[in-house]
């Protein structure tokens, strides 16, 4: 994208050279991982507790980022989501706090470069094949070939365009509303800086939750067509 304008990355030695999209989601990586960390530590120290601490601490917002996650996987993927819950949940996390990230000042998201959201949708796109073939064998071949074997010269080129058109629209898609939100609410800070940008903060995070919502929402519709067997 080629911002050139202060980023708190670049007052991190090692980080200053990189790309800012680059920077940012590695600081937001290790914002998470630090979140996990202590989060664990804690309950370590706590597991035989059953009550939950009074006050906020690493260890509540640990719980409730996994037990969202768990819920929705398995609300929507059935008894199969357990299987997809890390993949589902890293990337999850990592596009929510990367697409909220932008309402920072100093911040500039790694989800507003192309590169970091066909990075995630070209992942979905390798691992939904792997469950697939992993679960079907070479039967997963089938899929593309339609429902009566004579239709499979039509079937074949119009199911491989449907696929390879999957990790372009979870890219764009992504890319493209953050970029616009972002690039919107950095407008109304320079042109109005009070109330207006707060307004604009809010629906910042309204699109930031409902973009990683629909990124992970799509892929789990994705793992659970690829893994699910066809019924006689």
């Amino acid at each position: 994208m080629g911002h050139e304008q202060f980023t708190w990355a670049s007052l991190i030695p090692g980080l200053a050279s990189l790309p800012p999209h680059v920077s940012n989601g590695i600081i937001v990586s290790v914002i998470l991982l630090v979140i996990v960390i202590l989060g664990f530590g804690q309950y370590k120290r706590k597991e035989d507790e059953i009550l939950p601490d009074e006050r906020f601490t690493f260890r509540n917002l640990a719980e409730l980022m996994v037990e969202t996650i768990s819920g929705l996987v398995e609300e929507t993927m059935g008894p199969r989501g357990k299987e997809f819950i890390l993949i589902i949940g890293t990337l999850g996390l990592f596009i929510l706090f990367n697409n909220l990230s932008g309402l920072v000042p100093g911040f500039l998201p790694a989800t507003d470069n192309v590169n970091t959201t066909f990075a995630c949708s070209l992942t979905v796109f390798v691992l939904t094949h792997y469950y697939g073939i992993r679960e079907h064998g070479l039967k997963y071949v089938k899929h593309f070939m339609g429902p009566i074997w004579w239709l499979a010269p039509i079937m074949i080129p119009i199911e491989v365009i449907g696929h390879l058109s999957r990790p372009l629209s979870l890219g764009l898609r992504l890319f493209g509303n953050i970029m616009g939100d972002h690039l919107v609410t950095s407008i109304f800070f320079m042109l109005i800086p009070l109330i207006v940008p707060l307004i604009g903060m809010f629906l910042g995070a309204f699109v930031a939750l409902v973009q990683a919502f629909v990124f992970v929402l799509l892929s789990m519709a994705y793992f659970s067509g690829a893994v699910a067997h066809e019924e006689n």
